[in-house]
């Protein structure tokens, strides 16, 4: 199969959708790969590297996508990008389509098919091309959430671990998955009081087990939201509904009352953002004021730091996209029941039932098209 990497073009993403050791894997197993020029040079994988790992190297995204049979991406493409796939084209990338009407309608348009990352499962029911991510996401969240705490960047002015003699700052995580559980970890690093809140009395018993007493581990509801979300000097959050837009769990009037200089930080902005006052933001503009509260969207949070990104993105979809360079696009996902989860959109056809329900397109069973 020839495969083709684009060069990302969201503002100030610098991931790349495969690393040259990725490359090499799939020349190696018998395929060509084609990559845009200069597609990693800022993250340290130049041009020089992707060629001594076998791939070719093209001038621009057009040649990318009109030669190439599958196309691996980060982000989902831009609408300039969903114009130059093409019917039976296989797109493998993130795409949070449920919050995201003009990019769905632009892919069934193009009757390509459309593989997102963040619903393929694994045999648990976790996702694990979602979980790299969120790893970083999660780790992220408290350190963009402790620098805009500081003064000049709009917060209170609060050191996150406090020092002797003054209490440290209040975390509420909201969601105890991947991206919490990796924003506990970094808040009660730096000294934090943290709470997090979560659903699963299971997930609560793990938490509290695996942070030793650390983490105030609460069971999730309205009134502990609002109560916790008020006297928190942060506030991250952290649920996912896999493919579906996220719940919003913090209410404007909640907001209106948190105190002022306060950071949320919502990681679910990608599925349409988990606060009611949530809207995506980037890494050029990374925050916008409500009501007194910073609010840190950014839709691409482990962009930031591109190159860990990167090579742990490539660790976790490289056997996939393997698979499906190995077998085409239909018979590895009708061999693989995990890997067809991540079926979106085929064939001019809504193929992932949260997508269909949340945007009212028919829901089509995907085995009956491949």
């Amino acid at each position: 199969m020839l495969v083709g990497v684009p060069k990302e073009i969201k503002n100030h993403e610098y991931r790349v959708g495969l690393t040259p050791a990725g490359v090499r894997e799939l020349v190696d197993a018998g395929h060509q790969v084609i990559v845009e020029t200069l597609c990693g040079d800022s993250i340290g994988f130049s041009d020089d590297m992707y060629v001594a790992a076998g791939a070719e190297i093209v001038s621009a995204a057009k040649e990318v996508f009109d030669r190439a049979e599958m196309i691996v991406k980060v982000k989902e493409p831009q609408p300039v990008e969903c114009k130059m796939l093409r019917a039976g084209q296989i797109l493998f990338t993130y795409l949070h389509l449920a919050p995201d009407p003009q990019q769905t309608e632009l892919l069934v348009a193009s009757k390509a098919t459309c593989i997102a990352y963040e619903t393929v499962v694994d045999n648990n029911g976790g996702l694990p091309l979602l979980a790299p991510m969120s790893e970083v996401a999660g780790r992220m969240s408290i350190q963009a959430g402790a620098h805009h705490l500081e003064k000049a960047q709009g917060g209170l002015g609060t050191l996150l671990g406090g020092v002797p003699g003054v209490a440290p700052a209040k975390v509420l995580i909201i969601g105890g998955g991947v991206v919490g559980t990796q924003a506990a970890r970094i808040a009660v690093g730096m000294g934090a009081n943290v709470t997090i809140l979560d659903r699963s009395l299971p997930r609560l018993r793990q938490l509290d087990a695996e942070f030793g007493g650390t983490l105030n581990c609460v069971y999730s509801t309205t009134e502990a939201v609002e109560s916790y979300a008020l006297e928190s000097d942060m506030v991250v959050g952290a649920v996912l509904i896999p493919g579906a837009a996220a719940p919003k769990l913090l209410t404007r009037d909640i907001i209106s009352r948190m105190k002022k200089g306060a950071v949320v930080v919502d990681v679910a902005i990608d599925q349409g953002g988990c606060f009611e006052t949530s809207k995506p933001t980037t890494h050029e503009n990374p925050t916008y004021v409500v009501d007194g509260v910073v609010h840190y969207c950014v839709a691409n949070m482990p962009g930031g730091v591109a190159r860990t990104s990167t090579m742990a993105l490539t660790n976790a979809t490289l056997p996939f996209a393997l698979q499906i360079a190995n077998k085409g696009a239909a018979k590895a996902l009708l061999d693989d029941a995990n890997l067809l989860e991540g079926l979106n959109v085929h064939d001019g056809k809504v193929t992932y039932k949260a997508v269909a329900d949340a945007l009212g397109y028919e829901f089509v069973d995907p085995k009956s098209v491949l």
